[in-house]
Order: C-alpha cells, then structure tokens, then sequence
C-alpha cells in the first residue's frame, strides 16, 4: 500500500471508529465554508458542498483542489505520484449541490458557514431541520452571533451547537466548540470528537458573545483604535509595539485590514446592540468612516493602510 493510501486509510479508519460522523454538508461553499470542506474531505470523510448557484460551487472545489495540491507538495515532498493520489482520493470525497434540503437528508452533520444574518441562518436551519434525519446534529461556524438565538428555529436544540474555525481554515489548529444550555452531552462530545478528528485543537466555550478568541480579541482591536483616535500614537507605531514589544505576528491594524474592516464593524455594532453597557464593545468612529468610504482592509485594497499597486 502506498503511503498516501496508508495515510488517507488511516486518517478514515481514526474518524469512523471515534465518531458515528462520516457524511458531512457544509452550508456555503465562500473561504470558510471550502475550508472547512477539504480539512473534512482530507480526513475521509464524505463531504457535500452547498450554495446557490453551480458557478460558486465550482469556484469551491477549484479553490480546494489548489489548496488541497499545496498540502500535497510538502506531506509528499519525495513522492510526486503519491501527492497526485492524495489529491485526486480529497476531491473525490467532495461532491456539489444547490439543493439544501436534498445535502442533509443523509448527513451526520451539518455545519453552516453563510452571512452573518441571524434572520437568513434561522430561516435556513429551520428548512434543513424539516428534511434531515433526527440524528443528524446542527452547527453554526457563526463568529459572532449566539447560538442560542440562532437554534430558536429548530426542533432539536439538544443537537446543536457552534463550530467556530479560524481562517484559513486548512492551516489554523484551533477550533472553538460552543455548548448551549440545550446541547445534549452526546452532541458536545461529537463535536469534541469530530473536531479532533479533523486535526483540530477543540475548546468548549459556553454560548458568550464571541466565544474566546473574538471576545478577546476584538475588544483589543477596538482600543487600539481608540488610543490612535485620541493621538495618542500612529497605527504604524501601534502595530510596531505589539510585534516587537508583545511578540504578535501581525499588529492590530494589519489584522483589523486582514479580517475586514466591514467585517469588525458588524461584529461591534451587533455586540454594542445586545450589551450598549459595555464600553468594550462601543462602536468606533474611525472604522464606521472607513466603512462608509468603501475601505474595508485588504479585500477592498485600502483600510488604515493601502495594498493598491
């Protein structure tokens, strides 16, 4: 057998005889949903990409395929037809569908990776809660909104939960898993499992605005706004200091233009709107300018910094 195989049997036979989740349906085939789909394909599972139109699914599988190659090169370094096979067993795992209610209906779980819309989540989850099998257990990759509020839609709240990966997906280890007060210890352990199984490091949080990682981060995000909005000192300082001076990667500008400037503003404006009390989560003037002027960060070309050529 050949390594790649060894491998991929290996990866599959860990995953069924850990977890009864074999099929699984990732609702939105954007960056995170297609990440999420290939750490699920590379694992040995099978996996059904869903979006709304055929172009956006075949963008998905492209982009997997590409990254999917990437991880080949350097787990196959030496062995080129090895890589080949690796790639074309992950893609063969991923299949299409514009149908939600058709993806779920043998799912073991579905994990929902769409806008950040409370109403256009709940709608979905209580279409797909109609046509999938009462085993099948719901997950929100939602970064931001509760869980809680989210699941008000279906019937099996004791099957639901939160999956919150981290972009980009096939790199980062991390995976949050929110536990609500309905959540049954059979599904938090799934999720727990499923998550490992994955190649992930699974945390549990309870159902708090944000989680851990955002309820930290953003927060600290927004003060760094607001100490360059009373002069007290220049993004490119700021960023500066918390590289070199607290030995982060990235600064808080470069990771506010990283992740979407429209992207925080949301995130502040819906916690702002659950908790105006708490001064943390106070909207910036700063960021609502941008916003308004189009300048989102990276994605756009220009947020406090510009990445036009």
């Amino acid at each position: 057998m050949s390594l790649a195989n060894k491998l991929f049997s290996r990866g599959l036979a860990t995953s069924a005889a850990r977890l009864a989740i074999k099929n699984v349906t990732v609702i939105g085939g954007g960056l995170m949903g297609a990440g999420i789909a290939q750490v699920a394909a590379q694992t040995g599972h099978t996996v059904t990409i869903v979006d709304q139109t055929k172009d956006i699914l075949q963008q998905s599988r492209a982009s997997i395929e590409k990254s999917v190659s990437r991880v080949s090169k350097k787990k196959f370094k030496d062995d080129p037809n090895a890589g080949m096979e690796f790639v074309k067993k992950t893609i063969g795992l991923v299949k299409l569908n514009t149908n939600a209610e058709e993806s779920v209906k043998e799912a073991d779980i579905v994990i929902e990776a769409i806008v950040e819309n409370l109403d256009v989540k709940r709608e979905l989850f209580g279409r797909l809660d109609k046509a999938a099998k009462p085993s099948t257990i719901f997950a929100s990759n939602t970064s931001s909104l509760p869980i809680t509020d989210i699941a008000t839609s279906v019937e099996r709240k004791d099957r639901f939960g939160g999956l919150h990966f981290f972009n980009p997906v096939p790199i980062m280890k991390l995976v949050e898993v929110i536990r609500t007060d309905d959540t049954s210890d059979d599904t938090y352990n799934s999720l727990m499992e499923f998550s490992e199984a994955l190649g992930k490091t699974a945390v549990t949080c309870k159902d708090t605005p944000g989680f851990i990682v955002n309820r930290l981060l953003v927060p600290y995000l927004a003060e760094a706004v607001r100490l360059t909005e009373r002069g007290d000192a220049s993004p490119k300082d700021v960023d500066v200091a918390m590289k070199l001076g607290a030995g982060y990667p990235m600064g808080p500008f470069e990771l506010l233009d990283y992740v979407g400037l429209d992207t925080t503003k949301f995130i502040l404006d819906g916690w702002h709107e659950m908790l105006p009390e708490n001064p943390l989560f106070k909207p910036s003037e700063k960021i609502n300018k941008l916003v308004e002027e189009g300048k989102f960060g990276v994605k756009s070309g220009e947020g406090f910094y510009s990445y036009r050529k």
